[in-house]
């Protein structure tokens, strides 16, 4: 699974810092929030009903970090960190591994600050992504099956060639820019009781909590992992950091294998909880801020709506925010994270048909779905099986209705019209 994270290298050469101070302050994100002010855009932060009233919060902020330069919040940290550095190292360039958003912010960056950036990525990256981020300029190497063999090839092109490695995370001058979202929540929703964040190396988590504590050191800051990349709690739990030796989700964007030494030391002063969420529960909350919200979530940047309202949080009646780190998917990606949230809010039903007089009968068909006041999602002939009766033709149908009641209606319609019978169903 391809993430921004760094791999367990097990050299022990890196000890956690004595104090989140001494690996990000206040100050540093308020430098970090003027040096980037004419650079990155200060996302919206979207007050939803919607969402208040499916968890019973007093109120729900989304703050759209979708909607930033690149679709995520990357470009913060990137640009903070690059902008910072020696000129001598400006001038050699940098060489930053990822498989996604973390790329497009350090190209990015590169292009405005005019530094030279080469960005690894695995083999396994979409072209879309490698496409984005040579149109900002980047050189791209294609290099290793996963996302640990480019990390592993880019910190040799470092020793090599002098490059600057710039991390996706676990670096002070990157934390300290991320850490300039939670400035604007501050700003911008200032009656905020509790913040979720996504964590998948824990940079983002590490610079808002570092605003937000300094500020109101009362707000409650709770960090959102999937459940198949779930480290953090367990690090915290035991004050040692935790890596897993396996990881299984569908949230690319935060499949890290556990916390680094800076990001540790930050989160096990400054966060409060971490709670965890299923694929599942991600896909709901994209299909809900696409439908609710109209905005595009990729499943990482969606984990924190997902922990609101599956009750992973309990924000009853408190005012809360939910970072919306980033939008970056494919569109047919998009569309099967939508049906999947469908299915799991039993919104959704996949049936088998068995039709006579195909394709003519695909009119009755889509007028049995449609005087239902359903939506025929898809449709198509089927492979047959065994099972199927020679004179019927076997055909694959998805319906969208508003419940299961609902969509057993559909069904129970299309069982009932001329020349087609319900073979088998899928709902929820």
């Amino acid at each position: 699974m391809p993430s921004d994270g760094e791999p367990d290298r097990g050299d022990g050469e890196n000890s956690v810092p004595e104090s989140a101070d001494a690996v990000v302050t206040a100050a540093d994100v308020a430098a970090a929030r003027e040096r980037i002010d004419d650079v990155v855009h200060e996302t919206p932060l979207d007050v939803s009903t919607t969402f208040a009233d499916l968890s019973g919060a007093a109120s729900v902020g989304l703050k759209l970090e979708n909607m930033q330069r690149t679709g995520s919040f990357k470009i913060r940290g990137a640009y903070n960190a690059m902008a910072t550095l020696p000129e001598e190292a400006k001038a050699r360039g940098v060489v930053a591994a990822s498989a996604g958003n973390h790329a497009q912010g350090v190209a990015l960056a590169g292009k405005l600050l005019d530094i030279d950036t080469t960005i690894v990525v695995p083999e396994v990256t979409p072209a879309a992504k490698i496409t984005a981020t040579r149109g900002y300029g980047a050189e791209v190497l294609v290099e290793g099956d996963i996302y640990e063999d480019s990390y592993e090839y880019a910190l040799e092109l470092a020793d090599e060639e002098g490059y600057e490695f710039v991390h996706p995370f676990d670096d002070a001058g990157v934390i300290a820019g991320q850490g300039t979202v939670g400035a604007e929540i501050r700003d911008q929703y200032p009656e905020v009781d509790t913040v979720l964040v996504s964590i998948g190396g824990g940079g983002l988590i590490s610079g808002v909590s570092t605003a937000l504590k300094a500020h109101d050191p009362d707000v409650r800051v709770v960090g959102v992992q999937p459940e198949g990349a779930a480290h953090a709690k367990p690090s915290l739990e035991r004050d040692e950091i935790h890596r897993l030796s396996d990881i299984d989700t569908a949230a690319e964007g935060i499949a890290d294998a556990r916390l680094l030494e800076k990001t540790f030391a930050v989160l096990r002063e400054r966060v409060d909880d971490v709670v965890s969420v299923s694929d599942g529960e991600m896909a709901v909350a994209v299909t809900l801020l696409a439908e609710r919200a109209k905005t595009v979530a990729e499943t990482a940047g969606a984990a924190p709506v997902a922990a609101l309202l599956s009750g992973a949080v309990d924000a009853t009646d408190e005012h809360v925010a939910c970072i919306v780190s980033g939008g970056n998917v494919d569109l047919t990606e998009h569309a099967e994270l939508t049906r999947t949230g469908l299915l799991e809010l039993d919104r959704y039903a996949e049936a088998r048909l068995h039709v006579e007089d195909w394709p003519a009968a695909l009119g009755r068909v889509a007028d049995a779905v449609s005087d239902r006041g359903a939506g025929l999602d898809a449709v198509e002939r089927a492979d047959r099986t065994v099972g199927d009766p020679p004179n019927r033709t076997p055909v694959a149908v998805g319906v969208e209705g508003t419940g299961p009641d609902h969509l057993r209606e559909v069904l129970a319609s299309l069982d009932d019209a001329e020349g087609i019978s319900v073979a088998s169903h899928t709902l929820g």
